[in-house]
């Protein structure tokens, strides 16, 4: 596992990036709850946010890729506009520990 950050390190309705060694990833938190992606967009393959920590569009209710504006479901993942429609994001594997740290899970 890899230790990611405090729940309390994430503001709502808001999203971060973290990388760690081949990982790179981001988290948004919706709600109370936190959703993890792989910070790839599956139209190009390329990082999504336009500036660090900065994966929403303005209205911060869809995460949104800065090179050509697609959006995408913060619960699902899944692109409903722009040249991926119909593709979503990887999830990451993650879990919550009681005293609130995020932790990816490692799969082999």
């Amino acid at each position: 596992m890899i230790k990611l950050c405090h729940l309390d390190d994430i503001n709502e309705g808001e999203s971060r990036g973290f990388k760690s060694g081949e990982y790179n990833v981001f988290a948004v938190k919706k709600q109370g709850e936190v959703y993890l992606y792989h910070n790839s967009c599956p139209h190009l393959g390329i990082s999504l946010e336009w500036m660090p920590d900065q994966f929403l569009d303005v209205e911060g209710s869809l995460i949104q890729c800065a090179t050509h504006g697609a959006l995408f479901l913060i619960e699902s993942g899944e692109c409903i506009a722009g040249p991926c429609q119909g593709d979503c994001l990887l999830p990451c594997p993650f879990s919550v520990q009681q005293d609130g740290q995020i932790y990816i899970q490692i799969t082999t």
